[in-house]
């Protein structure tokens, strides 16, 4: 062999490396429109394995008439890559929610073959949506902060002068004074609710075993408002500690049941699954530092109530939003908050009968212990 196969063979196995390496779906489409190359994310993301791939042309995997197909033929005809956003390749084939970002270039010693890149939007979208909620959180602590100040000082005279008034009315008069005083203690209530928003103290956090916590939460709810409920669990034993406040997450998950339960209603067949495990593999960036904050621990409440309209669901966390016709709309944001708060994520995919709130937190780690997975900083990119 000479020593210029030598090289090219090489060059050709470094270059393979390199594409493997990658955490994004990358193929190689020839100029008949087969899969000539896919690397191991591409394997993942469509099911199947490089070499049934390969005895496959592209438009065997993607929904009909999917724009990919369009891309490819341009990049091909103008021998210039193509950048396309949110593309939807959804399908039984690959699944629901295939929502992805297309870079798709010319590769220009093998005429007619193209370079396909997918950037899932799934993840992404999700510490988009994330970061929102965080800047609406804090929002509602500014305006926490004003109303405690602004409105319970004036609202205390106001209920001491109705006391005052409902010893010298007449009898039929009283009851709206009574009205005064409650529609007072009403509105004290809620700024005391959104006072939790002002809390800025840091987070004393411990090592917890999550299954204790969530027995905890349990045991409250079947004494109380999900006694008619059925609660089931699936629990991952061999979990490791949940780096977190025990308290808060007793909050947290409580308001999540509860959630729950309310969206089950009489229905006679209302269950509550609670999950645990874990899912190692991403680490959010913090932004402004270099710390890398490991999610593996994953904590599910699933309910199969009617679920939320799909109209809903992206500005579930935010603050004053919410189905319910007595609800104020702050449980979840305070949800959000103190998820946030612990550099975990909470998130809702909703669907007729499947609600599923999942909590993505991060572990106790033993000092020395080294973190293993991608990083998913947060513009949505991987690291």
């Amino acid at each position: 062999m000479s020593k210029n196969s030598q090289d090219a063979g090489t060059a050709n196995v470094l270059a393979m490396a390199v594409l493997n390496s990658v955490q994004n779906p990358v193929i190689l489409v020839d100029e008949v429109g087969r899969i000539a190359f896919a690397n191991w994310e591409a394997e993942a993301f469509f099911g199947a394995s490089a070499s049934h791939l390969a005895r496959n042309k592209i438009s065997t995997f993607i929904p009909f008439g999917s724009p990919l197909l369009a891309l490819i033929d341009q990049v091909r005809e103008r021998r210039a890559p193509v950048n396309e956003y949110r593309v939807d390749l959804s399908s039984p084939r690959l699944g629901q929610d295939k929502l992805v970002d297309l870079y798709v270039a010319p590769v220009v010693s093998e005429p007619g073959s193209v370079v396909v890149v997918f950037q899932e939007r799934s993840m992404a979208d999700k510490i988009d949506r994330q970061l929102t909620h965080r800047a609406a959180a804090r929002s509602v602590t500014g305006l926490a902060s004003m109303l405690a100040h602004e409105i319970k000082n004036p609202l205390s005279g106001i209920r001491g002068a109705a006391q005052l008034l409902e010893s010298s009315v007449p009898d039929e008069d009283r009851a709206l004074t009574r009205l005064i005083c409650d529609e007072t203690d009403r509105i004290v209530s809620l700024v005391d609710r959104m006072e939790v928003f002002s809390d800025e103290r840091p987070v004393d956090r411990l090592p917890l075993n999550i299954h204790s916590v969530l027995d905890h939460v349990k045991a409250i709810a079947k004494a109380g408002f999900a006694r008619d409920i059925k609660i089931a669990e699936n629990y991952d034993p061999s979990l490791p500690p949940v780096y977190a406040n025990r308290d808060q997450l007793v909050q947290v998950f409580l308001n999540l049941i509860k959630n729950a339960a309310e969206a089950i209603g009489d229905q006679q067949d209302g269950e509550i699954m609670l999950t645990t495990a874990y899912r190692p593999g991403i680490r959010l960036s913090v932004a402004g530092t270099r710390e890398k904050i490991s999610l593996p621990l994953e904590f599910c409440v699933i309910d199969n109530g009617p679920g939320v309209p799909s109209d809903l669901v992206p500005h579930l966390f935010d603050p004053f939003i919410t189905t319910k016709t007595n609800g104020s709309g702050l449980g979840l944001a305070l949800v959000a908050k103190i998820i946030g708060a612990h550099g975990g994520i909470v998130e809702c995919d909703s669907q007729a009968r499947r609600t599923i709130f999942r909590v993505l937190m991060p572990m106790h780690k033993e000092e020395g212990l080294a973190d293993e997975g991608r990083t998913l900083n947060t513009t949505g990119s991987y690291k």
